[in-house]
């Protein structure tokens, strides 16, 4: 079973997209607005994204780069608009896939098992593994040498985004994209404090690293100890 928010503004089709998603064994969230949907999406972390592209408040080409700036969620657009042009930009801009309206019930059921089955399903519930360090994303439960792992949301949200790309530096601006949802903004100041918090939780400490080793003006890289 994978989660999706559906973002469309015509209720009928809103309840029909989610019907179809319920039979095919799916946990469906809806939205009629943009910010509605975009709400779901930072809170639920969804699998799929299926997004309309005339919304009330905001269209959903403008919507959809929100999305790629916080979140790398596969998204199908299903709108009205065929243009060419308009299928082009709108792929460019990050979407997975784009079904145009007037759909069937078994495209719709087709394009969601395809890009689902390209990312793996459900890719955000397996195990994360670095070292002695294991974190579950579907339980948000995280333990370190067998032993649990005391974490505040947000220090979870760290400590799993820079596990997910363990061995590369993660800066502070990603760190504050995705997990404060601040691409544009916020204080650096936010990162190092929750930063403090997890290294003391993890036994651990900046000057005598051992899973968090700093990259004095770039970011964060985490790695497993050397044995």
């Amino acid at each position: 079973m994978a989660s999706v928010v559906v973002v469309e503004d015509d209720l009928h089709i809103r309840q029909a997209v989610a019907r179809v998603l319920a039979d095919m064994g799916h946990d469906a969230t809806s939205s009629g607005t943009a910010l509605g949907g975009l709400e779901a999406i930072v809170q639920g972390r969804p699998d799929l994204v299926l997004l309309d592209l005339g919304l009330p408040d905001l269209d959903g080409s403008e919507l959809l780069k929100m999305i790629r700036a916080v979140s790398k969620v596969p998204v199908i657009v299903i709108t009205a608009r065929s243009e060419d042009a308009e299928v082009v930009r709108t792929l460019d801009s990050g979407a997975d896939d784009y079904l145009v309206k007037p759909f069937t019930t078994a495209q719709l059921g087709a394009r969601v098992r395809a890009v689902l089955r390209r990312v793996g399903e459900t890719p955000t519930r397996d195990l994360v593994r670095v070292g002695d360090l294991e974190i579950d994303p579907r339980a948000r439960t995280a333990s370190l040498e067998g032993l649990p792992l005391e974490l505040s949301p947000k220090e979870f949200d760290l400590l799993l985004c820079l596990a997910r790309r363990a061995g590369e530096v993660v800066t502070k601006r990603e760190m504050l994209a995705e997990v404060w949802r601040e691409p544009y903004g916020g204080s650096e100041r936010t990162v190092d404090v929750h930063l403090s918090w997890l290294r003391r939780k993890m036994g651990e400490r900046a000057s005598e690293p051992r899973y968090l080793h700093t990259v004095f003006g770039v970011g964060i890289r985490l790695v497993a100890p050397e044995s």
